[in-house]
């Protein structure tokens, strides 16, 4: 039996007076891929944001790993093993690359296990372990990428929250920054919840779908069935499908 890691149940968020999420309820199993696609402003960085304590919720519920953390403090999340890498990356522009990935493991105290995994994400992304002693503000974007999901790596988290990984990428990295959100889940069997604009990619890499219509869960499924959906294909596919190498 497949074991829920993450559960969300009639989640409404709001910003003042406008409804951001109308009741969505969804759930992702350990060791699985789990995307949320939809146009803007569908409601999809809110989902992350509201699960990492970042954005109050109104009303409903938010499980993980069978404990309530419905509005706990972003730190404690953290704590619990649930990190995020964010839309726009937000790296520390005037800290090395290290330094960043440093900044990740804050709540850490066990120095050979943050050496460990520094090595690993240097293993994941040679190209930081070139860079470790520029500012993270010289990288080009699909570098900061790296770096962003890198820096939430060194949390030693359990659960990944990536908010839309090939915003203003090279197209040629975006790819790679796929493969490399792949290789973390299966090397690490780290469970991953992925916002993307690019659906095709998204839900190639995934192994289940949420649609997201204004607020709402339009439909689910597998992440196959979804890319094989007319109206899915229609209306976030562009009627094509573009593959990875």
């Amino acid at each position: 039996m497949p074991h829920t890691m993450l559960e969300l149940h009639d989640l409404h968020v709001h910003y003042g007076s406008i409804a951001a999420l109308h009741g969505i309820s969804f759930r992702v199993e350990k060791g699985s891929i789990v995307t949320l696609i939809g146009a803007n402003g569908a409601g999809k960085t809110s989902t992350l944001r509201t699960i990492s304590g970042l954005v109050p919720a109104k009303q409903g519920r938010i499980i993980f790993e069978g404990a309530e953390i419905t509005n706990e403090s972003p730190h404690k999340i953290v704590a619990r093993g649930l990190a995020q890498s964010p839309e726009g990356r937000m790296v520390f522009a005037n800290l090395t690359v290290q330094e960043n990935l440093q900044m990740g493991a804050y709540l850490r105290k066990d120095k050979p296990g943050i050496a460990k995994d520094l090595d690993y994400v240097f293993s994941i992304f040679p190209r930081l372990q070139e860079r470790r002693k520029q500012t993270a503000g010289t990288l080009s974007g699909g570098e900061q990428q790296m770096l962003a999901i890198g820096r939430a790596l060194m949390s030693k988290p359990r659960f990944l929250m990536l908010d839309e990984p090939s915003l203003g990428i090279a197209p040629i990295l975006v790819a790679t920054i796929f493969e490399k959100i792949v290789e973390i889940n299966k090397s690490l069997g780290l469970t991953i919840l992925l916002v993307e604009q690019n659906a095709n990619l998204a839900l190639q890499v995934s192994h289940r779908g949420y649609v997201l219509e204004t607020g709402r869960i339009l439909m689910e499924d597998t992440a196959e069935a979804l890319r094989a959906n007319e109206k899915v294909r229609e209306c976030y596919l562009g009627g094509g499908i573009s593959e990875l190498d």
